[in-house]
């Protein structure tokens, strides 16, 4: 499509939503840091490793101090994720070499950094494209160091437009009612997940446009649309639609206080997704079920952490007690994907997300399992505690896991250690473990949208090209999730959702109607899945029984 520009009139651009919500403000167009100083005479060997040297370190301290600023779980293992790429000697080693070899430092990494950027955006592996953007960050960040550039602040409630955004550079702006299009992106990349928890309006795969700072914007981030420069009844226009969006806010936060029901007086169960119990001292548990996932991967996250098992006690016992006698569902560690842990995942796997992951890598580590068991039943004896069982495949793994933690209950208390038996359960996110529901001996199901939804269609979640097949309400998700729900309902056997999909107002209908009475959300989700919920009237019960 041929690139159009904004220098007369009004301009509309069309993407993909995938953080609602409507904004207005200056438009400011983040271009990529890719010139070096030519005017600076190259020094010595020494002094230019030195130089290099010292821009790493203070990459890596940036990063540190914003992973310690932020207060979401998830944001921190993205970050440390990048700092473990710039530990990477793979990454480094080249730009030191090339210095080496006679090359000023900041050529040496442009042109190390612009390879290594090519061969991750041109791979064949949609998980490897994805992470270019991971590296153009890093180049930019270190690049800026090197040449003494200050980061270009971003004006508070500002529409920032750029190729793509880099996870630790959303978290260095401030938004303030402002919010993000992009040329680049996908609805299930890292920064779109960081949109979404923080309210941030954004929209990815934008039309492409010759754009530049300072006109006025309006980002309309429920259909998707970027408008620059618009005329006066466009504006009135906005002004409406976003007082009529605020009062539905208003009206949605009004069902936060009450049970969950359907227009028919059905109850449903509505419960939060937490990572590490971090975020909980801001959330009111009677707004909620209990809690429905909790993601210890963002716990644990270095390998001295899987081996802290008081460490882990402590924190499971803190989300138990803020639980209030509410149940809680703790996932076992799903380390590997995009989700690395230096020390413990398998580096340079041709596809992670197909790869040794979750209870696959659990299992060949027994050790590191045994120890989070151990702090699971521990905890177990201080609530009603779920251990639910992530990337199941086959019922041999759920099986193996079952015996493990039968025999650390049982070494528990033969040393005279309180515990309990929790209910073991597992992640339906693996089209194989749908279709044979029946075979497996799980006390709960809980289905992962976001993974089923990328293995039954093939799309890696990082890829904006693929993103309209990955829509959950497509025909094949639905069938694998009705089915798992009809199997549980029929069996009496508790029954979850804990994917996006839950946190999704479009999906609300479609899951209720196929007799899904649980869904566990993003707690910002609470209110309008609840407003959701009541406005759908519902369909006789199909037995079984709530989760």
């Amino acid at each position: 499509m041929a690139e159009t520009s904004n220098k007369k009139g009004t301009l509309r651009l069309n993407g993909t939503p995938v953080s609602p919500g409507l904004a207005r403000g200056p438009l400011v167009f983040l271009g990529e840091l890719t010139t070096t100083n030519k005017t600076r005479k190259r020094g010595s060997v020494k002094q230019e490793l030195a130089l290099l040297h010292a821009a790493l370190d203070g990459a890596r301290d940036e990063l540190a101090t914003l992973m310690a600023r932020t207060e979401d779980a998830d944001a921190e293992a993205i970050i440390a994720f990048q700092v473990a790429m710039l530990e990477d000697d793979v990454v480094t080693g080249p730009a030191l070499k090339a210095i080496e070899d006679g090359a000023i430092a900041e050529e040496a990494w442009v042109a190390t950094m612009e390879l290594q950027v090519r061969e991750y955006h041109e791979a064949d592996d949609l998980y490897f494209r994805a992470r270019a953007a991971d590296l153009r960050d890093m180049r930019d960040r270190v690049l800026r160091r090197l040449s003494g550039t200050i980061t270009e602040t971003v004006p508070s409630g500002a529409i920032v437009v750029a190729n793509d955004l880099p996870p630790s550079r959303f978290l260095e702006i401030a938004w303030d009612g402002g919010g993000a299009a992009l040329f680049e992106g996908s609805p299930n990349s890292h920064v779109a997940m960081l949109a979404r928890a923080r309210g941030v309006p954004m929209i990815v795969g934008m039309q492409r446009a010759k754009l530049s700072g300072g006109h006025e914007a309006i980002l309309d981030a429920e259909n998707g649309t970027l408008i620059v420069s618009p005329d006066s009844s466009t504006a009135a226009e906005f002004e409406t639609r976003q007082q009529m969006i605020e009062t539905l806010r208003v009206q949605e936060a009004q069902y936060l206080e009450s049970p969950a029901r359907m227009g028919n007086g059905e109850r449903v169960m509505a419960l939060i997704n937490v990572a590490d119990g971090s975020e909980l001292d801001k959330i009111d548990i009677e707004h909620c079920d209990g809690v429905g996932l909790v993601r210890t991967e963002f716990l644990l996250r270095t390998k001295e952490d899987l081996f802290d098992e008081e460490k882990q006690y402590r924190s499971y016992r803190h989300i138990l007690e803020w639980a209030k006698g509410k149940p809680v569902t703790i996932r076992t560690l799903d380390a590997g994907g995009d989700k690395p842990i230096p020390g413990y995942t398998i580096d340079a796997e041709a596809n992670p997300f197909l790869g040794v992951r979750g209870v696959r890598l659990s299992l060949l580590h027994p050790e590191v399992l045994t120890t989070q068991l151990r702090a699971l039943a521990r905890a177990a004896a201080l609530g009603p505690l779920k251990v639910m069982i992530p990337m199941v495949t086959g019922p041999r793994e759920l099986d193996h896991v079952r015996s493990i933690l039968e025999a650390t209950v049982s070494n528990l208390r033969h040393a005279g250690i309180t515990c309990a038996m929790p209910a073991l359960g597992m992640m339906v996110e693996v089209p194989a473990t749908a279709v044979t529901i029946d075979l497996f001996d799980s006390e709960f199901y809980s289905i992962g949208s976001n993974d089923l939804i990328q293995y039954v269609t093939a799309c890696s979640r990082d890829s904006s090209q693929l993103s309209a097949l990955q829509d959950p309400l497509q025909p094949a998700v639905l069938r694998l999730i009705r089915k798992v729900v009809e199997h549980a309902n029929k069996n009496g056997i508790d029954v979850s959702l804990c994917g996006d999909m839950a946190s999704d107002v479009r999906c609300v209908s479609a899951l209720l109607d196929m007799g899904l009475r649980c869904l566990s959300v993003a707690p910002a989700a609470l209110g309008r899945i609840k407003s959701a919920i009541a406005h759908h009237q519902g369909v006789v019960a199909r037995g079984g029984r709530v989760a």
